[in-house]
């Protein structure tokens, strides 16, 4: 499942974030190329209802031809994974990844998969590069970054316990799937992200997606 249902206005653009032109193509289909080159994987998209139109016309020009269903998003991606999982059968693997993260490899995708076969859900991660205070009111104080990850995705779920956990009452708290699934009671299994599988929601971060995508071709 391809969470692509957020409006982009960080971004400052015309256009959501997912659609913007990266080496010559969306963001959102250098996204489904990575998975598309890993396996054969069925593909889910969930996008703003206001974007369907558009994203048509991108796959008619671009002549983009990886077969995929299109889920609505909500107000929230709490809400906007919610709608996509209408269409992931039970007793299943889904991999629930940013739309905006186009760089993610193979191995990550492979490792993931493996992971969360084993133990029910798999969620991505790195670890920190920078020092780490923590505030409290007017106050703040060091922490060890070492008890610390930065959250990516792919997450993977076995699909009845994603499916079952998506059943519960909505809550803002919820940032990421690995939370809602959490709330249940479920232990989250870590494996290795990597700092190349950035998602992009600034101008910057075109420009270094766009570097890294020239240097591994």
């Amino acid at each position: 499942m391809i969470v692509a249902g957020g409006k982009g206005a960080r971004m400052q653009a015309d256009v959501p974030k997912q659609f913007l032109k990266l080496e010559g193509k969306p963001v959102l289909m250098h996204t489904m190329e990575a998975f598309y080159n890993a396996g054969s994987f069925e593909f889910v998209v969930v996008l703003p209802s206001e974007s369907l139109r558009l994203w048509k016309q991108l796959c008619e020009e671009h002549k983009f031809s990886i077969r995929h269903r299109i889920a609505e998003g909500g107000p929230s991606r709490y809400h906007s994974v919610k709608s996509g999982l209408k269409f992931i059968p039970q007793n299943s693997l889904v991999a629930i990844h940013d739309g905006v993260r186009p760089l993610l490899t193979e191995a990550i995708i492979h490792q993931g998969f493996q992971l969360a076969e084993k133990k029910g859900n798999a969620v991505a991660v790195v670890e920190l590069k920078d020092s780490l205070r923590e505030l409290s009111g007017s106050f703040n104080k060091a922490v060890q970054r070492q008890q610390f990850r930065l959250v990516q995705t792919p997450q993977i779920f076995h699909s009845n316990l994603i499916k079952d956990a998506y059943q519960q009452m909505y809550d803002e708290a919820f940032t990421d799937d690995a939370m809602v699934v959490e709330k249940m009671g479920e232990r989250i299994h870590l494996f290795p992200g990597s700092e190349e599988n950035i998602k992009i929601t600034r101008s910057a971060d075109m420009l270094l997606a766009a570097s890294i995508l020239r240097r591994r071709v």
